[in-house]
């Protein structure tokens, strides 16, 4: 069991971005993937999920034992993919509460009653500190950056996959929102599913705790560690990877 990544390389527009990269998540871990703008974190969470713009040039992705390279992004999905965006795109006329809710039954494969969704629905706005409100306003239209994040991990509760991809989830939050996001995170988190937590920063670490850090630098992971890694990037930043890498 567990979200085998095995010598990615992925292009987009016919020019690489991701070399080799491979990468075992097992339930029950946090994985986190750090590293400075351009070095490919992003493109690599959107490729897992399948996102046609990205093209998996070698290697493979198994899920559970099962080889899912070539699955559209609803199979992923199903399969228990869920990818939390760095920026989640506005669904103008569509309300926060029925797409949740619609998400919910298309990804479980259960039609959810409204009479039943709604009020579990509440709760969980409740514990992100969301006003009930936001459930009849359209998907990110007109959100703020915060209120977009936590959004996306309500989403996460709702749909509770196995493996959670959050690329960048703690960007643009101040100190309240990051603790409530990462509180949401910390809530999701069990001995059955696994997250891979993709930052810049530190400063979300000390509230969701990784068992693992990677260092990705021009596409690749250039090193592997634990929390202290993360520590070593607040205190040094990312020159000597660099330097390290030849880039």
């Amino acid at each position: 069991m567990s979200l085998d990544i095995q010598n990615l390389a992925i292009a987009v527009a016919d020019k690489k971005i991701v070399h080799g990269v491979s990468l075992e998540i097992k339930p029950g871990e946090v994985h986190t993937i750090m590293g400075p703008n351009g070095s490919g974190k992003s493109t690599l969470a959107n490729a897992l999920l399948g996102h046609p713009k990205y093209t998996i040039t070698e290697g493979q992705i198994l899920l559970d034992g099962k080889e899912i390279t070539k699955d559209s992004p609803d199979k992923r999905a199903r399969a228990g993919l869920f990818l939390s965006m760095q920026h989640p795109p506005e669904i103008p006329g569509v309300s926060v509460a029925n797409f949740l809710r619609l998400a919910v039954g298309a990804v479980s494969g259960n039609p959810q009653n409204p009479l039943t969704f709604f009020p579990e629905l509440t709760k969980q706005m409740a514990g992100l500190g969301i006003d009930p409100e936001f459930a009849k306003r359209h998907v990110h239209g007109g959100f703020s950056g915060g209120e977009k994040k936590k959004v996306e991990i309500l989403q996460l509760l709702l749909l509770n996959p196995k493996y959670a991809i959050l690329d960048e989830t703690d960007s643009g939050l101040d100190v309240d929102a990051l603790k409530i996001v990462a509180a949401g995170i910390n809530r999701f988190k069990s001995k059955n599913n696994s997250v891979l937590l993709i930052t810049h920063y530190n400063r979300i670490l000390e509230y969701v705790i990784p068992d693992f850090v990677h260092i990705m630098v021009g596409g690749k992971i250039v090193k592997s560690g634990g929390k202290e890694l993360a520590r070593e990037i607040e205190k040094n930043g990312y020159l000597s990877f660099r330097n390290d890498d030849k880039i």
